[in-house]
C-alpha cells in the first residue's frame, strides 16, 4: 500500500527559549499534542547533542528546528515532509518577524503575542504554507491594531479585493496600481572576496561571494531583463556581448577575457527560471522597493584587489621587526576606501615604533596587533609599513609564537573581483514610459562582511 507524502505539512509550531520553556505555540493538526514540546526540550535542548543536528526524530514525529539568538523555532510534523522546504519556511518566518519587530528575540515575541498569532493564522493553512511576504502581510496586518476608518465602506472592500488578488495571483510580490512621477531602477553588485595568501605571495585559496541588490520605483507592472557577462550568457548570445545598453565590449568572449562561471545561484522568487534556462537572461517583474535579486559564488579567475608582502622577524627575546608592503592591483582611476590592516604581534608586546608611507598606524593592545588605517588608497599604488616591536622581558620561557595571519578590510567601488558586469538592463511596461537606470559595483572584505576574509600568512 502506497504511503501518502506531502511537499510540506506541519502539525505544530513551537517558539521556545534557551531553557526549553514554550513562549508560544500554534497547533495546525490534531495528530500531535503539547507533550511534543516537552519531548523536544528533554531530547535536544537539555540533551548532550544540543543543537548539533537540525532534524530529530522522536517517536513518530520529526522535529525540524533552528536557533535565532535566544529563541528556538521548532516545526513538528508526522508526515513525510520535504525537509528543505520546511527550513526555507522557517527562514522566511524569521525574516517576516524581523521585518515586523526589528528583531527576533524572546522579548520581541513576548511583547507581540497578538500580532504573531494573527500572522501564524495567515502564513499557514492546516499546516500548509500560504504567504510569507512582509509587503503583502503588512498591507492588512498592522502592528497598531487600529481598525481602518473605511471599515464597511466601498474603499475598504476594494482594498480587501486588491489584497486577495495579490495573494492569490501570479505576481503576489507586487500589487497593481503603483504610480511614480519619476521611474527609477537602482542595481548594485556587491562582492565579498575571501583570500588566503602565503608569505611569498602565492594564492592558496580565493573566492568571491556576490549579491545583486535592487531598488525599484516603477509605475505599473513592468518586466525587467538583465544580461550578465557570465559564461552562460555569453554562450547563449554567441559571444556578441548581447544587445542593449552597455552591451558593446563587455562580453567576455569578444574582449578576449575568460568567461566567468557563476556557481551556487540563488534567485528571488520573482525571477522567471524558464526564461533563464532558455535565454540565459534574468527576466522578472520586480517587487516594489528594495530586494535581493540574486546570489552567486565564483571560485576561479579571481582578480585580487590587493597584494600584501609581509616580513616578520624575531630578533632575540625582546625585539621584533615587521616590514609590510601592500600594493593595489586595480586601475589607477579607481580607489579603495576604509582600508584597515591588522598585523598581529605577541601578547607580551610593550610598545611599537611604526613608520608608514601613507595612512596612520598604531599599536592596539586590546587587539594584540598593529592597526594600519588608510582612508583612501589609489589604484596601482604601493605603500609600506616598517615597525620595531619591543617585547616584555621575562625570566621564564615563553611558548613559541604562532604568527597569526595578517587581515585586511577594505571597500573598492566600481570594482568586482570576479569581473562580473551588467551587459544590459531593460525595462518594459505597456504604457511605454522611460525609466532612469543606475548600476554600481562594490568589492569588499573584512569583519563588516559576513563572508569576506582577506588573510595573508606571516610564516
Amino acid at each position: 500500500m502506497a504511503t501518502h507524502t506531502s511537499p510540506m505539512c506541519l502539525s505544530a509550531l513551537y517558539f521556545m527559549n534557551l531553557r526549553g520553556d514554550v513562549l508560544m505555540e500554534r497547533q495546525y493538526r490534531d495528530d500531535v499534542t503539547r507533550n511534543m514540546a516537552q519531548a523536544f526540550r528533554t531530547e535536544v535542548i537539555q540533551g548532550k547533542d544540543r543543537g548539533n543536528v537540525p532534524i530529530v526524530n522522536i517517536g513518530a514525529c520529526s522535529f525540524m528546528y533552528r536557533r535565532e539568538k535566544n529563541v528556538y523555532l521548532v516545526a513538528v510534523t508526522r508526515a513525510n515532509a520535504n525537509a528543505m522546504l520546511c527550513f526555507q519556511f522557517l527562514n522566511e518566518l524569521v525574516a517576516l518577524f524581523t521585518s515586523y519587530f526589528s528583531s527576533f528575540t524572546e522579548d520581541a515575541i513576548r511583547s507581540n503575542f497578538v500580532i504573531i498569532y494573527e500572522l501564524l493564522d495567515e502564513i499557514l493553512d492546516h499546516g500548509f504554507p500560504q504567504i510569507t511576504s512582509p509587503d503583502v502581510l503588512k498591507s492588512y496586518i498592522t502592528q497598531t491594531g487600529v481598525q481602518s476608518k473605511e471599515k464597511g465602506s466601498y474603499g475598504a472592500a476594494e482594498k480587501a479585493k486588491q489584497v486577495s488578488m495579490q495573494v492569490t495571483g501570479a505576481v503576489q510580490w507586487r500589487r497593481e496600481g503603483l504610480k511614480y512621477k519619476k521611474n527609477e531602477v537602482y542595481l548594485d553588485i556587491i562582492e565579498s572576496v575571501s583570500l588566503l595568501m602565503s608569505p611569498k605571495g602565492t594564492v592558496l585559496r580565493a573566492s568571491a561571494t556576490g549579491v545583486i541588490a535592487m531598488k525599484c520605483f516603477l509605475t505599473g507592472m513592468p518586466e525587467l531583463k538583465i544580461g550578465l557577462n557570465d559564461k552562460l550568457g555569453e554562450e547563449a548570445h554567441g559571444g556578441t556581448g548581447g544587445g542593449g545598453a552597455g552591451g558593446g565590449g563587455l562580453g567576455a568572449t569578444t574582449s578576449g577575457k575568460k568567461s566567468i562561471e557563476l556557481a551556487d545561484l540563488q534567485f528571488h522568487q520573482c525571477v522567471n527560471l524558464s526564461k533563464f534556462n532558455g535565454e540565459k537572461t534574468i527576466s522578472f517583474t520586480p517587487p516594489d522597493g528594495e530586494f535581493e535579486l540574486m546570489k552567486y559564488r565564483v571560485t576561479e579567475g579571481i582578480s585580487l584587489p590587493f597584494k600584501v608582502m609581509p616580513i616578520v622577524k624575531e630578533l632575540g627575546r625582546t625585539r621584533m621587526e615587521v616590514n609590510v608592503r601592500i600594493r593595489s592591483c586595480f586601475s589607477d582611476k579607481q580607489f579603495a576606501m576604509g582600508v584597515v590592516m591588522r598585523i598581529p604581534v605577541p601578547k607580551h608586546t610593550a610598545k611599537a615604533t611604526i613608520k608608514v608611507t601613507g595612512g596612520k598606524a598604531k599599536y592596539v593592545a586590546s587587539q594584540e596587533a598593529l592597526v594600519w588605517k588608510i582612508k583612501r588608497f589609489q589604484g596601482l599604488n604601493e605603500l609600506t609599513l616598517s615597525a620595531e616591536v619591543e617585547l616584555v622581558s621575562t625570566l621564564t620561557d615563553r611558548k613559541a609564537w604562532n604568527k597569526p595571519p595578517i587581515t585586511l578590510d577594505f571597500q573598492v567601488p566600481m570594482f568586482t573581483a570576479s569581473g562580473l558586469r551588467i551587459r544590459f538592463l531593460k525595462v518594459w511596461e505597456k504604457t511605454g514610459y522611460i525609466s532612469t537606470k543606475w548600476v554600481r559595483y562594490l568589492c569588499n572584505s573584512g569583519k563588516d562582511t559576513k563572508t569576506g576574509h582577506y588573510e595573508i600568512r606571516c610564516q
